[in-house]
């Protein structure tokens, strides 16, 4: 059965057309509550009933100006203006705009008339700015203090009501491309029959097709990276038993630096693979950072000597005493094809210089080269899988050994960032939550 589509837009409309209608008839309709009150107030003043009463007595009996006498006294005490009249013709003695007060039924102040024996009325209505009656200011406010709440409440509804789902597509977003690819738009806004729902759907429906692709994409990487092993490792014997039976030195030696190469390309992309997959479930043990950066530079030291590059640790003092949590294997690789990456970019003659320090409970690992640096917009690309800034920094490799060590740190709680120095060259930063275990 086909959804009924109700459009955000008529919702917001009508949300906010239905919340000016309400603040209308509740305003009036307190008002016109506040106003009997005071009406019923005025009829229920303490004697009132007998103040008409005995000036009926006293028209009777000594004429009409002695009743008006007693009730002007009588009036200025209750702070009420107090009008006697006969019921069939003496309204057209009270003032117009008492008149039109007692025949409107929604006119401010409206006056209070008690009915009483012998065919007489008694209109009694409060004297302008008496303490204890209501100003027809008052009622001004009321409105204005209604008409403030219900639309403020009706625009937190209508923002609520947009911005939430919004909010909550967002975070989801942001989590997917944190590497959380299972979490999705909630059913509840998906299902919304407008133009978020709709938005929601695609959204839910483009995340599963981009996570297809990711999928097929590592677990093409894998499959090829697993089936080359076995020729390469097969073809790396032929070339030494080539080399024994006199073939050509320097063409088997060629032909075996590719074999080599290819053979580590392939561990890279099993271990990137291994890392990405498995991450939250490597082994760990504390390691000393100082240790993980002296075994990094030894191994690197004789290529560092071959290319004429000049290799600088600094450490702190407190580097000493302290410990990370993590798997000492893929720790080390990762410092290593950072450390590659800088050699591999760094003229001869230049040095790397490499840092560690502890700063608000993280070990922080440095590592900056005096190479050409990178593109500022592609700096974050550094870290994707194949990616390669030629422009700036062609050379060797295939663009997966920073992409290795950024999922290496991700997996050991680190962060690893890089940026061009002010005098030129890449420094690349990471950073590892202290151990604190026994």
């Amino acid at each position: 059965m086909k959804r009924v589509k109700f459009p955000l837009f008529w919702r917001i409309f009508l949300s906010i057309w239905l919340a000016m209608a309400l603040t209308v008839a509740a305003s009036q309709l307190a008002t016109r509550l506040l106003l009997d009150s005071e009406r019923q107030a005025i009829e229920r003043q303490v004697g009132l009933h007998e103040i008409a009463n005995e000036a009926v007595n006293l028209r009777q009996q000594l004429g009409k100006n002695e009743a008006l006498r007693f009730l002007r006294v009588e009036g200025e005490q209750l702070q009420l203006h107090l009008m006697l009249i006969e019921k069939e013709r003496g309204q057209h003695r009270l003032p117009r705009s008492v008149r039109e007060r007692i025949k409107s039924d929604w006119l401010p102040s409206k006056p209070a008339v008690l009915d009483l024996d012998e065919g007489y009325q008694l209109i009694a209505w409060p004297r302008m700015g008496s303490e204890g009656w209501m100003h027809p200011g008052f009622f001004r406010m009321i409105e204005l203090v209604l008409a403030f709440l219900i639309i403020s409440l009706a625009c937190w509804w209508v923002a609520r009501f947009v911005s939430r789902p919004l909010r909550h597509m967002e975070g989801t977003a942001r989590s997917i491309a944190q590497g959380n690819t299972d979490l999705r738009v909630a059913d509840t806004i998906a299902h919304r029959r407008d133009e978020v729902g709709q938005l929601a759907l695609a959204f839910n429906a483009m995340t599963d097709r981009l996570c297809q692709l990711l999928d097929r994409h590592n677990r093409l990487l894998r499959d090829i990276s697993h089936d080359l092993r076995t020729p390469l490792a097969r073809q790396r014997v032929a070339i030494e038993l080539a080399s024994d039976e006199g073939a050509d030195p320097v063409l088997m030696a060629s032909i075996l630096r590719q074999n080599e190469r290819l053979e580590t390309m392939t561990g890279q992309i099993l271990t990137l693979y291994r890392v990405s997959e498995n991450g939250a479930s490597i082994e760990q043990q504390p390691v000393k950072p100082l240790s993980l950066i002296n075994r990094v530079l030894g191994d690197a030291s004789d290529y560092a000597e071959q290319q004429g590059i000049d290799c600088k640790l600094l450490a702190s003092d407190d580097v000493v005493s302290v410990s990370v949590l993590g798997d000492p294997g893929l720790l080390q690789r990762a410092f290593d094809n950072v450390l590659q990456n800088a050699l591999d970019h760094t003229p001869p003659g230049q040095s790397v210089a490499v840092e560690l320090l502890t700063k608000n409970g993280q070990v922080e690992f440095s590592i900056a080269d005096e190479g050409p640096g990178a593109p500022e917009e592609m700096l974050n690309q550094l870290f994707e899988p194949f990616f390669r800034a030629d422009e700036s920094r062609g050379g060797k490799g295939w663009g997966l050994g920073l992409s290795i060590a950024r999922d290496i740190i991700h997996a050991h709680d680190g962060v690893i960032t890089a940026r061009n120095r002010s005098r030129g060259g890449l420094q690349v930063t990471v950073q590892l939550p202290v151990f604190f275990g026994s």
